[in-house]
């Protein structure tokens, strides 16, 4: 999967999941600060990454670093190139 790829389905979740504005799907943006998610949002989160690659999440200790859209965008690469995302993800 391309970066590119993961990139657009991991806005698609922001977008449907917390009717999120594109524009405001920015790498630099601070996952709560700038986007309004709090700590019961994140399980939604989490929940809509893994059906949407296939993965499982909740148990990668890396998750705890995770501050930006950009470092979720990088997680979740970094997991292609592990060969962890996989599966029939869903649209």
């Amino acid at each position: 999967m391309t970066k590119e790829e993961v990139i657009s389905k991991t806005n698609e979740v922001f977008e449907k999941s917390f009717e999120i504005a594109p524009e405001r799907l920015k790498p630099e943006a601070h996952i709560f600060n700038d986007l309004g998610l709090d700590s019961l949002d994140i399980v939604d989160l989490v929940v809509g990454l893994q059906q949407k690659f296939a993965v499982t999440i909740r148990d990668d200790e890396r998750v705890r670093n995770i501050r930006t859209l950009g470092d979720v965008y990088d997680f979740i690469y970094l997991l292609g190139q592990e060969g962890s995302v996989g599966g029939s993800p869903s649209k």
